[in-house]
C-alpha cells in the first residue's frame, strides 16, 4: 500500500492533489508544529497578472504550537471579494467560485479542522477518491520525530511505499526508509502552462488557479502529468 504525508495547506498547488491521487491513503499531519511564514495559512492566487499572496487571520499563532491547536480569527470575506476580483472573467469562474467562497464561509475555529474540510471539499471537487486520515487520530510514538515518525505511520498503516513531494528529496533517505522495509519516492511535477487569461504565464499559484482555468478534464490530466524518482 502507498501512503502519503503532509501538513494541511490553505489551498496547495497543484503538486499537493498529484500526490493525494498517486496513494492508496494520504495521510493530514495536523499534530506537527506550526510554520510561520510557511503555507499553512497563506498561498499565492493571480491578481491584475501577477502573484498576490492571500492569508488567513490566525489567533495565538506560534512555531512552539501544533497545527491543531490554532485557531482562526474567522473573517474572510474580505479573502472571498479579493478572489472574486482576481478571476470574476476566467471561463470556469461560475463553477469554482461557489465551492471556493463556501469554504472559506465555514465558521470553524480550529485551523487544522478547517484545513483538513477544505482540502477534502476541493478533493471531492476533482474526483479524486483516496482515503484521507488524520495523523493525531492514528495511535503512533508522540516522540518521533521527522522521517522516524513519517515511518511509523507507514508501519501502523501497513504501508509498503512511501511517496513524498520533491521538496522532501533532500530530507528523506531512501536507504533509511529501506532498512524499515520500505520504497520511498518523490513526486516531481513536469512543467505545466496553462492561459491565463492573456497574460505571461506565472506558475506555482494555488489550485484555485488551476480550477479557474482550466476544464475538469484538463485537470484530470494534469493531476497525472509527473515522474515518481
Amino acid at each position: 500500500m502507498k501512503v502519503g504525508i503532509m501538513q494541511p495547506y490553505l489551498f496547495p498547488y497543484l503538486g499537493y492533489y498529484q500526490l493525494i491521487k498517486a496513494v492508496d491513503t494520504f495521510v493530514i499531519y495536523d499534530d506537527v508544529n506550526y510554520i510561520k511564514q510557511g503555507w499553512i495559512n497563506r498561498n499565492r492566487i493571480l491578481l491584475k497578472g501577477e502573484a498576490f499572496m492571500l492569508t488567513m487571520s490566525l489567533r495565538g499563532c506560534s512555531s512552539f504550537k501544533k497545527i491543531n491547536e490554532i485557531e482562526l480569527v474567522g473573517n474572510n470575506h474580505k479573502l472571498i471579494k479579493t478572489i472574486e476580483q482576481a478571476y470574476c472573467k476566467a471561463p470556469y469562474f461560475k463553477d469554482v467560485f461557489p465551492l471556493i467562497a463556501n469554504i472559506l464561509l465555514d465558521k470553524e475555529p480550529n485551523l487544522a479542522i478547517f484545513l483538513i474540510n477544505s482540502l477534502q471539499a476541493i478533493v471531492n471537487h476533482l474526483n479524486i477518491s483516496v482515503p484521507i486520515l488524520i495523523s493525531s487520530e492514528i495511535e503512533k510514538d508522540a516522540s518521533l520525530k521527522g522521517a522516524e515518525k513519517c515511518i511509523d505511520i507507514c508501519k501502523k498503516l501497513k504501508s509498503t511505499k512511501y511517496i513524498n513531494t520533491v521538496g522532501g528529496y533532500k530530507l528523506y533517505s531512501k536507504e533509511m526508509f529501506a532498512e524499515n522495509g520500505l520504497i520511498l519516492n518523490f513526486i516531481k511535477p513536469n512543467p505545466i502552462v496553462y492561459m491565463q487569461f492573456k497574460n505571461k504565464f506565472v506558475p506555482c499559484l494555488t489550485i484555485i488557479d488551476v480550477m479557474m482555468f482550466n476544464s475538469p478534464t484538463e485537470i484530470s490530466m494534469m493531476l497525472d502529468n509527473y515522474e515518481l524518482i
